[in-house]
């Protein structure tokens, strides 16, 4: 692949994604394409460190992850796109590294503590949950990734398989690079009730839903809770109408108009939302075409994976004899 440096990132399975999603990764995803070598893993060994009870929506979950890629313009020609557990080498890489990885760095893992209160209630004090640390810095390491996009809150993640990476290096030799974090531009798109667009929370728009969901989900968005009539002058900064407006609107003017109509009450949220809904069909409608083409031939994405896997698998097996070498161990050492 050249000299370009090595890019890898994941999503785990969960089901469709929405447009916190796209503006958050997605976007960067799409534009790391032509600058790096792109690996593009649906981790799905990941989805089962919590839902290992109830597997049973993870492959129709893959599936839908993969057209939400593809209609957003992740292009299997220009990324390697593929499944993690269709890769060995993710699990053998976690196998060894698990060996190396002192118990207290995972134990102390803010992340793994936030989300045990997070889910409470769930049985999660299993050691796939305990350890997803050690099976993501495997999955980046397979690769020898250089450069790894994360947002400025996510540069803990990161480090963690920074530090297994030196660890492994110090005692069996320069096999790994020490990963970098890139800092991604994100534009932060709240959900329609204006806290974080999540699935959890039921105020998401997905990447998929039809011009009636995404008019349905806009025109209930919360607005400025002060603005109770059309007369009350409102507050475009702490309105998430106004912050859609910033991210699909492409009329500077208009969106200037609508910050200082708004101040004194000379444009109404209803009329807001239509216009912001003109801006949003036009950037969602190729997007959404996209996907229902892919979305036809379950054939062509069977395809995608699979050319992606072999692609993934030859570097994976190449690290895993690097790996096995070093550490003394496999046939032939």
């Amino acid at each position: 692949m050249g000299s370009k440096k090595t890019v890898f990132s994941g999503m785990r399975p969960t089901g469709r994604l929405h447009l916190g999603h796209l503006f958050g990764a997605l976007e960067n995803w799409v534009s790391f394409q032509d600058e790096f070598n792109c690996y593009y893993c649906i981790v799905d060994w990941h989805a089962l460190t919590t839902d290992y009870e109830d597997s049973s929506r993870i492959r129709r979950n893959i599936k839908e992850l993969l057209l939400d890629w593809l209609a957003v313009g992740i292009d299997p020609n220009k990324s390697v796109i593929f499944l993690q557990s269709s890769v060995s080498g993710h699990a053998e890489l976690h196998l060894a590294f698990s060996m190396v990885t002192p118990l207290p760095w995972l134990e102390r893992n803010p992340t793994y503590k936030e989300q045990l209160r997070q889910m409470e209630g769930r049985d999660l004090f299993t050691y796939g949950f305990l350890g997803y640390p050690v099976l993501m810095a495997s999955d980046i390491l397979l690769y020898k990734a250089e450069v790894v996009p994360v947002g400025e809150d996510q540069s803990a993640h990161l480090e963690l398989t920074r530090e297994i990476a030196r660890r492994f290096n110090h005692f069996y030799g320069n096999v790994f690079p020490i990963p970098q974090a890139k800092f991604t531009k994100v534009s932060k798109l709240p959900g329609t009730d204006g806290r974080k667009m999540s699935k959890s929370y039921g105020n998401a728009i997905d990447i998929a839903d039809d011009a009636d969901t995404v008019r349905m989900k806009v025109m209930g968005m919360f607005t400025d809770p002060a603005r109770k009539r059309k007369k009350d002058p409102g507050n475009p900064n702490i309105c998430a109408v106004f912050m859609y407006h910033k991210i699909f609107n492409k009329d500077r003017e208009e969106i200037e108009m609508i910050n200082v109509e708004c101040r004194r009450a000379g444009i109404g949220c209803v009329d807001c939302k239509k216009r912001l809904l003109r801006w949003m069909f036009e950037y969602l409608e190729p997007i959404q075409n996209r996907r229902k083409e892919y979305e036809k031939d379950e054939g062509t994405l069977n395809d995608i994976l699979i050319e992606g896997m072999k692609k993934a698998q030859e570097v994976a097996s190449s690290t895993i004899v690097e790996v096995k070498m070093a550490m003394g161990i496999g046939i032939g050492v």
